[in-house]
């Protein structure tokens, strides 16, 4: 049984190139399929989802894709008020909010206040990367135990608790698309224990097929946590 499920969305550039569209509706495109997914893990029965929408690495992009990328994040975040109020899926962020745009940082605490109370946790990550979370996370550690707020030495759990999301598992199975054989910097700390699924299929192509293989892949695995 899946509770989390992570995904690194990968190929939007390649699927754009591959049929003669610019970057930006490779994106568009991912966007769709994302819509499509959060239905599949409904169906499935999992509870948390979360997409690796835009790295902290991601800023080093051209201007033009940044640009149109933060377009598409707002026309997102208010195009899908009504269906996730709707579908009970509750949207939150996960990454540096401050590296956003003020708009897009509005729009984002706006959309997480209306959906507050979903059943399904959609979790995107924006501005987000592994490492910068941990440092994050040491960073407030370190100030807190400099004001004598916390008592040294901390404990895994302790640690965890300075995460962005520490209310949430850690995700069961993380698939990642395009092909690619790298976390590049996805979820660190929580997928310790997490199972992978690689797929060649590019983001804007994956659906139900390949969404039930990596289902059939993971009901296969056995998770012994370092256990035996």
């Amino acid at each position: 049984m899946i509770r989390h499920l992570a995904i690194i969305m990968d190929g939007n550039g390649r699927w754009a190139k591959k049929h003669g569209k610019m970057r930006i509706a490779g994106h568009r495109a991912g966007a769709e399929t994302l819509d499509r997914v959060m239905g599949y893990c409904r169906d499935a029965g999992i509870d948390y989802l979360t997409v690796y929408a835009f790295s902290t690495e991601n800023w080093k992009r051209s201007k033009e894709e940044v640009s149109g990328l933060m377009k598409l994040l707002g026309t997102f975040l208010k195009s899908k008020e009504k269906s996730l109020v709707e579908n009970s899926v509750r949207f939150r962020m996960v990454g540096r909010r401050d590296d956003l745009p003020k708009n897009i940082q509005k729009a984002v605490a706006a959309l997480e206040k209306k959906t507050e109370k979903g059943r399904f946790t959609l979790l995107v990550a924006l501005s987000y990367g592994g490492r910068a979370e941990i440092t994050d996370a040491a960073n407030e550690i370190a100030r807190r135990a400099a004001a004598g707020e916390l008592k040294l030495p901390l404990d895994e759990a302790a640690v965890a608790s300075f995460m962005y999301a520490p209310d949430v598992p850690d995700p069961d199975l993380i698939i990642r698309t395009s092909g690619e054989l790298r976390t590049s910097n996805f979820l660190l700390w929580e997928s310790a224990y997490s199972e992978y699924y690689f797929t060649d299929v590019l983001w804007p192509d994956f659906g139900k097929e390949e969404f039930d293989a990596a289902l059939e892949s993971y009901s296969k695995r056995s998770r012994r946590m370092g256990g035996r």
